[in-house]
């Protein structure tokens, strides 16, 4: 995929401002999209919008192909008179962090409130059931998962997690045994109606913000998370394309060794893939979950492009993620059957980390472009790769850091003296304004793509980072007020756009 010269922000949809606790689909959503339109900016890059399980991250996701409800938008429910304006109690929610422990079942008690005037009509929408037909594929699977979860939370929910999880369910149930299934497809028909009704509810929130974004020349740049959560419809409904014991439990679960963020790795603890099987299948699972995300976005990353390669596995039960090995990956292989399927590949290769001449190899064939982030320009001296003057191709995407780096305040000022030393050099600054030194050193380089989080555009410090890799507690909170969003800001980036030519065509 060749890029045209422009920019964007990431941010995603939970960071959005807003009366109900994280961000949605509604008004401020709106509001962001006229923001980037009037800041001169073509890209807006989100993060999966999977709904999230244990830790609220994104990156564990119920499953690949559902929509996170939490973002449905009450105030358009109200519109739609699915919800009364007395349905809405008066909350007290941080403006500037989720809460998933409060906003979870405030919303979901909205939502069953919308959903029990939906129901009361005297049929069902024409539309709500052309939606379950079209997406059948994976929302049956997805709607019983999730009412079989709300059962056994609610029967177990004195016991261990552990216990709550499919493996722990029955065995006939676990194993898909026919009958099983067709008793609890009864049992729970009112929960399974209401999950496919939170479904279809999201994406038509969804694809109405995603046509607007477009009809303003804004391109949403998605992302796919390379490993799915083990607590997900996707593995209960397949559990041939994974690598299970008979139990249904994994063998060895992914991460990568240790690496800049953390000294011990990362233990992900995602199932691994029975690539084989996928073979075999013509990988007609990932082309569907693909082409699925496809619709949703306009650009897609791959999220650890290296495990395509080959992929770091961990014997189930280690504590950390030193003691894995490399295991070769599907490569050329996947890659060339999904364009075989969907045509020409708008794919970004997310190769950040420890990458070897085989992984650059098979991106550059694909003429995939990789990332290059500023925050780790400042370590190796002036041969460094991720310094802008070491770029040698337009087609790649720069940031100054991603959501899972410290927002750059916070990077400089955490750095050594040495970093900052040779960064104020580097760009002949004296340090009082990082973020902006930062970005404009991301417009000016000729990487195609410069993309910036809004934290680093409203010059935001450490507080205000959405992750921190290896850390279990406190991550993907970040969010603004609509004051934050300044005709301040959007000047800075629109002259910067404007002088390095990065303005919309």
């Amino acid at each position: 995929m060749r890029l045209n010269r422009s920019a964007g922000i990431l941010l995603h949809p939970t960071s959005f401002p807003g009366p109900y606790g994280i961000g949605g689909l509604g008004k401020s959503a709106y509001d962001f999209l006229d923001f980037l339109k009037k800041s001169g900016q073509c890209l807006w890059q989100i993060l999966p919008l999977g709904p999230t399980s244990f830790g609220d991250s994104p990156y564990q996701s119920f499953s690949t192909f559902a929509g996170n409800h939490l973002l449905i938008d009450p105030d358009t429910l109200i519109e739609q008179g699915l919800l009364e304006q007395e349905d809405i109690e008066k909350t007290d929610f941080d403006p500037l962090k989720v809460d998933y422990g409060q906003v979870t079942p405030y919303k979901n008690l909205l939502f069953k409130k919308a959903f029990a005037r939906f129901i009361s009509q005297k049929k069902p929408l024409p539309d709500f059931v052309k939606f379950c037909r079209e997406n059948r594929v994976w929302l049956d699977d997805y709607a019983l998962f999730m009412a079989l979860r709300e059962y056994f939370i609610q029967e177990r929910k004195d016991m261990d997690s552990a216990l709550q999880m499919w493996p722990a369910w029955p065995a006939d149930l676990a194993q898909r045994k026919k009958t099983e299934l067709a008793f609890w497809k009864n049992e729970l028909q009112e929960s399974i109606t209401f999950q496919k009704f939170l479904q279809y509810i999201f994406f038509e929130q969804w694809n109405k913000l995603k046509s607007y974004a477009n009809k303003l020349g804004i391109s949403i740049i998605g992302d796919l998370p390379i490993f799915v959560s083990m607590d997900s419809a996707d593995v209960w409904a397949h559990p041939e394309l994974f690598d299970l014991d008979e139990d249904g439990y994994p063998s060895r679960v992914a991460g990568v060794p240790p690496d800049y963020f953390s000294e011990t790795g990362q233990l992900w603890g995602n199932p691994l893939y029975n690539w084989k099987r996928h073979k075999e299948t013509g990988y007609e699972w990932w082309i569907e979950r693909i082409r699925h995300t496809l619709k949703m976005t306009d650009i897609l990353r791959i999220d650890h492009f290296r495990g395509l390669d080959e992929y770091w596995a961990i014997p189930a039960g280690e504590q950390t993620a030193i003691n894995g090995k490399w295991l070769k990956g599907p490569g050329r292989s996947l890659l060339d059957a999904v364009r075989k399927k969907l045509g020409d590949l708008p794919f970004i290769a997310e190769d950040l980390g420890i990458i070897t001449h085989r992984v650059e190899a098979l991106r550059n064939k694909l003429e995939l472009p990789g990332m290059k982030v500023l925050q780790f320009a400042f370590e190796s001296g002036p041969d460094g790769g991720y310094l802008p003057h070491n770029y040698d191709s337009p087609n790649a995407v720069v940031y100054t850091g991603t959501h899972d780096n410290n927002t750059s305040w916070g990077w400089y000022h955490s750095a050594s003296a040495e970093q900052q030393d040779f960064f104020r050099r580097y760009l002949n600054v004296t340090g009082e304004d990082v973020s902006w030194d930062m970005i404009r050193l991301a417009y000016s380089s000729i990487a195609a793509y410069a993309i910036v989080p809004l934290q680093d555009a409203m010059g935001l410090g450490s507080d205000f980072r959405m992750n921190t890799p290896g850390s279990a507690i406190g991550n993907w909170k970040f969010r603004y007020t609509e004051e934050m969003l300044t005709d301040t800001v959007a000047y800075g980036l629109n002259y910067l756009a404007k002088l390095y030519n990065r303005m919309p065509v």
